[in-house]
């Protein structure tokens, strides 16, 4: 073909413009591939750091879904790490604390406790908080195990308070520096030797006062002419002066001499008291109280009695005010580390007491009741009524027994019978927890017998 024919020139042109086409659309496929590329890079980089978050996730749930041995005493438990992470400021819970008890060779924690103790200690991480003392357990020993798992002061107390123990309150000191020194010598026998030598007065006095109150009612030391009421008469030329023989009376003149002494503590006690309307709420205040009221009653009467009244009215109450005087003896306990024990036991163990006095209540009225009936044949007998039978059902429950009434027929014994097996049975119910309570508070007490520091509250 000749180079100069224009067909040929026209040719060549599509040519160049087919390849043109070709070009850019070999570009526009290659910018779709690396559009394509970098997206399928975005995704799998979405995806690694997704796998590695998952991945994160997955690690962490199983280190707290892993489970610890702990071996108790030979005991072997298993539990998972998140229950005990439940309560990170115990014992248990709190990897630092545990780990000194951690046994490399075995791969456990291993604890020289007691077994039973550590079920429920284990039931308080699995349950979310819930503290329940086995049956079987003192409690002086329970808590001897809490102390060790550092379970915390709030899930203490409020043991405490589930097992019926009230709170202790703080002993508060004057601000005072004069007052606060009264009070430690008269509140506080172990603070001081001259608090020790007041306690040993006050000791003295009572016990001489209670001496006194049994002495006086010997018939050794009674007159024959000797009454509340009793007079002397002393002759004088115009008129007869009536004076009361309880003036005269040596007995008297001690109990005299023991009320100064009671009337004076009592008072420094409460000139020194932080708090005055704390001090007239304190039980022992009250019975101080008591022991030295129905002195003053008795001498208000003597010297306020007519010269003609009958003593009759006056006597009967002045006997009845000044048998009050028996209650000295609980000022002993101010100074008795065993009678405060044994008053904190009594108060802890209300809610038992309380039970055992109901059920002695329906024991003599199902008991006096059927011996009534039991004995209603008998012509003899000493039921006469269900209320006489309530004594006998109560000295029969208690397993005294005075015999000063008994049932003759054979179903009266056989009602007798069943109620005595009643009564020890009843009876005996609250013994393990009242003992179990005392064994606590005298633990307690032992353990805080050298403590002589006080807490100062401001009042």
């Amino acid at each position: 073909m000749d180079s100069g024919d224009p067909e040929a020139f026209e040719e060549g042109d599509r040519g160049n413009e087919g390849n043109t086409e070709q070009d850019k659309h070999l570009k526009n496929q290659l910018n779709t591939e690396e559009k394509g590329e970098k997206e399928n890079k975005g995704d799998e980089n979405e995806k690694r750091k997704e796998r590695r978050r998952s991945g994160a996730l997955w690690r962490s749930g199983w280190a707290l879904s892993e489970r610890l041995a702990i071996n108790v005493s030979g005991m072997r438990y298993e539990t998972q790490l998140r229950t005990l992470a439940q309560f990170p400021n115990s014992m248990l819970g709190d990897p630092r604390r545990r780990a000194r008890y951690f046994d490399p060779l075995r791969n456990e924690l291993f604890l020289d406790r007691n077994r039973a103790c550590f079920d429920a200690i284990l039931y308080f991480y699995q349950s979310g908080g819930r503290l329940r003392r086995p049956a079987n357990i003192p409690l002086d020993i329970f808590m001897d195990e809490l102390m060790f798992y550092e379970l915390g002061e709030d899930i203490v107390n409020r043991f405490k308070e589930d097992e019926g123990f009230h709170k202790e309150e703080e002993r508060p000191l004057p601000s005072n520096e004069i007052q606060r020194k009264l009070w430690m010598l008269f509140e506080h026998p172990e603070s001081s030797s001259g608090a020790r030598i007041i306690a040993i007065i006050s000791v003295m006095v009572i016990v001489l006062s209670i001496l006194i109150f049994c002495l006086e009612t010997l018939p050794d030391f009674k007159k024959e002419t000797q009454s509340l009421a009793g007079l002397i008469y002393c002759l004088s030329p115009t008129y007869i002066i009536y004076v009361s023989h309880i003036f005269s009376d040596p007995f008297f003149m001690v109990e005299t001499l023991c009320i100064c002494w009671f009337s004076f503590e009592l008072i420094m006690r409460f000139s020194s008291a932080p708090s005055k309307i704390h001090f007239f709420k304190d039980v022992m205040n009250i019975i101080d109280f008591s022991a030295i009221l129905p002195y003053f009653v008795t001498l208000g009467t003597e010297l306020a009695k007519d010269d003609d009244s009958s003593p009759t009215t006056s006597l009967a109450i002045i006997r009845v005010i000044r048998l009050v005087r028996v209650f000295r003896i609980f000022k002993l306990s101010r100074h008795s580390k065993g009678l405060q024990i044994l008053g904190q036991t009594l108060r802890a163990s209300m809610r038992e007491l309380g039970l055992l006095i109901f059920f002695l209540f329906i024991g003599v009225i199902i008991f006096s009741s059927a011996v009534y009936f039991a004995e209603a044949d008998h012509h003899t007998t000493d039921f006469v009524s269900i209320p006489h039978g309530f004594w006998w059902a109560v000295v029969t429950m208690t397993t005294v027994g005075y015999g000063d009434m008994y049932p003759a027929t054979v179903w009266g014994k056989m009602v007798g019978s069943m109620c005595a097996i009643a009564g020890v049975l009843t009876i005996s119910l609250p013994v393990p927890v009242i003992v179990s309570n005392f064994s606590y508070f005298y633990h307690r007490e032992t353990e805080c017998e050298d403590q002589t520091e006080y807490n100062h509250v401001q009042t």
